[in-house]
């Protein structure tokens, strides 16, 4: 419900808005002392929520801005034109349900598009948290993002937060060995 305001909402996609790039860190380990808020390991249901949530949001900006930018291309206002023919790109995308990031742009179109400020456009890095013994290799649930992230050309890597908490514990000679 963020696109609409709900629970952390704007303050969510604000902060979104000011970063360079998305980590979606994703639970990929079962586990019976920590419950998931849909009572079941789904990281690729997980990692649809999200880019759902940002793509709304991103439908919802753009949709605002469509007719201010109309009457200024018909005004003959060249960048308006430009910003307007990006627009109308990504909007064709996020309607399908594809994120921004996946605009056809020229070399020369980037600042614009840079401009228009939409999360789905953002560099995205799938961190698969899995659990301690999937540490070296991953698990099924890892492979299942290990998968999404190459068919949208993006990049996973698998930690175990668990095993990195206990590390920071450690003193710096510790740490070391």
């Amino acid at each position: 419900g963020a696109s609409k305001g709900e629970g952390l909402g704007n303050q969510f996609l604000a902060n979104i808005r000011e970063v360079d790039a998305i980590a979606h860190v994703v639970r990929c380990f079962e586990s019976g002392d920590i419950t998931h808020v849909a009572g079941k390991v789904d990281p690729i249901a997980d990692i649809e929520t999200i880019e759902t949530e940002l793509m709304l949001a991103d439908l919802d900006s753009l949709e605002k801005r469509v007719d201010s930018l109309e009457k200024k291309a018909k005004g003959n206002d060249k960048e308006a034109k430009e910003q307007l023919e990006l627009v109308n790109r990504a909007l064709v995308l996020l309607r399908e349900g594809k994120p921004a990031r996946l605009v056809e742009r020229k070399p020369e179109e980037e600042r614009a598009f840079r401009m228009l400020g939409l999360m789905t456009s953002k560099p995205v890095l799938y961190v698969c948290n899995v659990d301690e013994g999937s540490a070296g290799n991953g698990n099924d649930y890892s492979r299942q993002v290990q998968a999404r992230a190459k068919e949208e050309g993006a990049v996973a890597v698998v930690i175990s937060a668990q095993i990195e908490a206990e590390i920071a514990l450690l003193s710096k000679e510790e740490r070391e060995e």
